[in-house]
């Protein structure tokens, strides 16, 4: 049945047409009457029938695409960016009461806190001086092509509403996050691929779950489509037997024209996504297949990234066989999606929340990513593709400089949540290359030099794309709200 023949079946009684047509012009004329006394602005994007049409930024971007690599549970700044030499002076000492006072731990206890040195050894890299750790010799090899961020700060200090507001601007479940934001606000340059991509490497998960690509409130169009790493990428994507693509195309159009119908009738926006989503199903089972066969790429490409590692023997709780091969994966998957014009691509490795054995699991999670992220970087620079890509690499907060020795540990020891003062790397997509901004104090207690809050660094990427944060918003509940809420500024100083 196609849409001319459901229209026949389904058509309106009088009495309907007149109370929808009532309704109908009421708004029109009300909308007409705000925009003309400056109450109402069109900043938000038209919900129309293909909610990821591409739709133009507020200004001149300079990032069209982003990779989001999250390192969920705080990897240590100062065993990794941030060189403290007080920290190994101070060794075994306690910290002043001062400091501790009100201050919020997750596990660490205030009287038996005390300095915890590194066994870390740094160096200067690059013609910019950039320091690194003994512990990513791969990335270090980029860094006049990064800008890192030393005084990041947060307000959350437990990993699920940290990661919650890092990834979407809030502590509270239920708030787009920022890739949806993203979408919502430039649609896709994709027709076959999602245009919001997570790829979680095999491991722990992520303890927020999907929130921390979910679209909120937003239509579920801009929600990020979780993709796998082991056996089929995406869920399903094969017909059951007995299904033949004619017979599929016939009941999607089928559906999707109901649908159509219902959207005329009801004006719901959720419906659009959903007849996206169906057609978008449809084509990924083509697209899917081509995008993850790498028969294309090199022997040169595939080492680059480390497919073929080593994996080192040891007691880990980070994840199982295979880790670094899944993360190197997905490190070259997210370069192929932009490739396609995925807009947002999250890479997502769980974990790096080291209260105990700091030294041996962040030399094992370090030995699995640095070489599959600078890989990445230097890739999308070859092929011109850094200059409009924005590449982040972050986490919820960072570690306490102080050991955290729980009962039965002795010595072996981690480090506690800390949100004080953080480091966050970026590169390419109008980020200045090369360039360190911020500066924590001398034991990376807090910050002591041009604080980043998280709302400013998500005002700074959405400015890299064109889109003045304050005016992106989505009403619902009676308010406009946007990704950073009621803060936010544009980091001027560490964009080109």
């Amino acid at each position: 049945m196609d849409l001319n023949q459901l229209q026949s079946a389904c058509q309106l009684s009088r009495r309907n047409f007149l109370f929808q047509s009532l309704w109908g012009v009421g708004a029109v004329t009300m909308a007409d009457l705000l925009k003309t006394e400056g109450l109402a602005q069109d900043s938000s994007p038209r919900l129309d029938s293909d909610p990821l049409a591409a739709r133009k930024p507020h200004f001149a971007a300079r990032a069209k695409h982003c990779i989001y690599i999250y390192l969920e549970g705080g990897p240590s700044q100062m065993d990794l960016y941030d060189p403290k030499p007080t920290l190994n002076r101070l060794d075994g000492q306690p910290l002043p009461e001062s400091l501790l006072k009100n201050m919020q731990f997750a596990f660490l206890q205030k009287e038996t806190a005390r300095i915890m040195g590194t066994p870390r050894k740094f160096a200067k890299h690059g013609e910019c001086g950039m320091d690194f750790s003994d512990l990513l010799p791969h990335l270090a090899t980029c860094a006049d092509d990064l800008c890192m961020i030393r005084s990041v700060h947060s307000d959350q200090f437990n990993h699920v509403p940290a990661q919650l507001l890092m990834n979407c601007g809030s502590a509270i479940a239920g708030r787009p996050s920022l890739g949806s934001w993203l979408c919502y606000g430039l649609g896709s340059e994709s027709q076959d691929l999602p245009a919001y991509v997570s790829l979680v490497t095999t491991g722990r998960g992520i303890p927020g779950g999907s929130a921390s690509w979910s679209s909120g409130f937003l239509p579920s169009s801009y929600s990020g489509v979780l993709f796998g790493n082991e056996g089929e990428t995406v869920n399903n994507i094969r017909n059951p037997a007995g299904i033949t693509p004619q017979l599929q195309k016939s009941s999607v159009d089928f559906i999707n024209n109901l649908n159509r119908l219902r959207t005329a009738d009801t004006g719901d926006s959720e419906l659009a996504s959903r007849i996206k989503a169906y057609e978008l199903a449809f084509r990924l089972q083509s697209s899917t297949p081509e995008l993850t066969d790498l028969s294309g790429e090199t022997q040169a490409t595939l080492d680059m990234y480390g497919f073929d590692r080593d994996e080192p023997k040891i007691k880990s709780n980070r994840g199982g066989k295979g880790l670094f091969r899944a993360f190197a994966y997905n490190c070259l998957l997210a370069r192929r999606m932009i490739e396609r014009g995925v807009r947002t691509v999250n890479v997502i490795h769980s974990s790096w929340d080291h209260h105990s054995r700091l030294d041996p699991e962040l030399a094992h999670n370090c030995e699995m990513a640095d070489q599959p992220i600078a890989a990445l970087i230097k890739d999308l620079k070859q092929r011109g593709l850094l200059e409009d890509t924005l590449v982040i690499i972050g986490s919820e907060f960072g570690r306490t400089p102080l050991g955290e020795n729980r009962p039965g540990y002795k010595k072996v020891t981690g480090r506690d949540h800390h949100p004080g003062a953080f480091t966050v790397l970026m590169a390419g997509g109008g980020i200045k290359p090369g360039c360190i901004f911020g500066e924590s104090d001398e034991i990376g207690w807090s910050v002591q030099q041009n604080p980043v809050h998280v709302h400013d660094l998500h005002a700074t990427v959405l400015h890299l794309f064109g889109l003045d944060h304050t005016r992106l918003t989505h009403r619902v509940q009676g308010r406009d709200f946007r990704l950073t809420d009621v803060a936010g500024r544009v980091v001027q100083e560490i964009i080109s």
